[in-house]
């Protein structure tokens, strides 16, 4: 621990004055040590919204993208100045966000059941919308591959009632798919290439591709990437029935960081080692749903969490995907 106050408690305290090292950052494994900065704090930077999710980082414009779901809208907060503006309402819903390799927008989109890519001209292309003549149930979260592909959950978390979406049945199974793309980043086929889970949410890459890490009810599952197969899935880690992960990201020492519920104590950010060993918390008083790492050196991590967007610096990059 880096106090002597429990670090569930940190956000007790108006924190208009923390003392260092901050009280919400727990040290689990002395590796997690060399991670996280001593005179930094975890800072609130906006709150407003219904449930975020979905952060997204644009370098080139010092801006992160995130969804406010229920609000129907996508949200841009701006480096420079900490304002907080609308760049697309209605977002139909939008949930998950990344970049792809030429820096385009892609996203989950939960009302319109489809994943989607905001040219540079602002124009929308489909990626997909559907899978043998049956619409998605409501993609979620979104990572892209070096090759260009794009990779997605569909979970049906959006299609469940009408605050995040529009409620009915869902019309396929439960799957992770990936969507090919050509030279140009024409879309062509969508497959589904995990079938074996109940609900696939947060999904991102390991640093050098060869691992694919998935999120599932209380859990978070590893595939080792073969080609375009995922094969050998195996639990990374269990919550035991202690709350749930949501969104995940890759630093670029493989480790895993994810956004955890389950009340004071777990909410937050846990970072795990490559072999799932928890190696320390970052504590927030909401829900935290989602992360992405950014900043000019990549080594800001954000956090949104039920109605707040959250950030603190660390001694991790993200890893090289966008």
């Amino acid at each position: 621990m880096t106090s002597d106050r429990p670090a569930a408690s940190a956000w007790d305290d108006d924190r208009t004055i923390i003392r260092y090292p901050d009280p919400a950052i727990e040290i689990v494994d002395e590796r997690f040590r060399k991670i996280f900065v001593w005179n930094d704090i975890v800072e609130r930077l906006w709150t407003g919204g219904r449930w975020l999710e979905g952060p997204a980082w644009f370098g080139d414009h010092r801006s992160l993208i995130f969804s406010d779901i229920p609000n129907d809208r996508l949200l841009r907060w701006d480096e420079a100045t900490g304002a907080v503006t609308t760049l697309r309402q209605p977002s139909h819903h939008s949930n998950g966000n990344t970049r792809d390799r030429q820096g385009r927008l892609v996203t989950c989109e939960h009302g319109s059941r489809r994943v989607t890519r905001t040219e540079h001209d602002g124009t929308i292309t489909v990626l997909m919308a559907s899978w043998d003549g049956r619409p998605l149930n409501a993609p979620n979260d979104v990572a892209v591959h070096s090759d260009g592909s794009v990779w997605f959950t569909d979970p049906g978390w959006g299609i469940a009632g009408h605050f995040e979406g529009h409620r009915a049945p869902e019309e396929l199974p439960r799957a992770v798919y990936r969507v090919t793309a050509d030279v140009d980043g024409h879309p062509g086929a969508g497959t589904p290439v995990i079938t074996d889970m109940d609900r696939p949410n947060g999904i991102c890459f390991s640093p050098d591709e060869s691992r694919l890490y998935v999120v599932d009810i209380g859990q978070i599952r590893v595939y080792d990437l073969a080609g375009t197969a995922a094969t050998n899935g195996r639990v990374l880690v269990e919550t035991g029935g202690a709350g749930g992960f949501d969104g995940i990201r890759t630093d670029r020492a493989g480790n895993v960081w994810a956004a955890a519920s389950g009340g004071p104590g777990r909410d937050g950010v846990h970072c795990y080692s490559p072999d799932g060993t928890l190696l320390g918390r970052i504590h927030l008083p909401e829900v935290c749903a989602n992360l992405c790492f950014g900043g000019v050196k990549k080594n800001r991590l954000f956090m949104v969490a039920s109605r707040s967007l959250y950030s603190v610096h660390v001694e991790a990059q993200g890893a090289q995907h966008p």
